[in-house]
């Protein structure tokens, strides 16, 4: 087995819709996942575990309930197991997550924007 790198930027340039990630790498039970986002995501959580958003590109905000939390680009958040909350971004933000295998985008809210189908790329 050869091991290589990943270029993130290059991964990046092979979708362009938002709010639909993609997965890039699996490390354990975990994978590292790449999206876009723009605009308002929907409230939601995730009972079971905590979910990491990086910022690659651009700015985004995690709203909760009672206060948000802006983050840039190089910047990183943890937003703890069954803490509701939805992400937003006014303009293009490029992030990666990082979450068990098997978590929904969308937690515990399901809905249209569920995404079941796990896309490698």
């Amino acid at each position: 087995m050869e091991i290589q790198a990943i270029n993130l930027t290059d991964k990046l340039a092979l979708f362009d819709e938002h709010w639909s990630p993609r997965i890039i790498a699996q490390m354990n039970d975990y994978h590292f996942k790449l999206a876009k986002i723009q605009g308002e995501f929907i409230w939601h959580s995730h009972p079971e575990t905590d979910e990491v958003f990086i910022i690659l590109k651009g700015e985004m905000r995690i709203e909760f309930r009672d206060y948000h939390t802006e983050l840039s680009e190089g910047e990183m958040c943890v937003v703890p197991r069954g803490i509701e909350h939805k992400p937003v971004a006014e303009n293009e933000c490029q992030i990666m997550l990082v979450e068990p295998v098997g978590t929904v985008n969308t937690g515990d809210a399901g809905g249209e924007r569920t995404k079941t189908e796990v896309i490698w790329i």
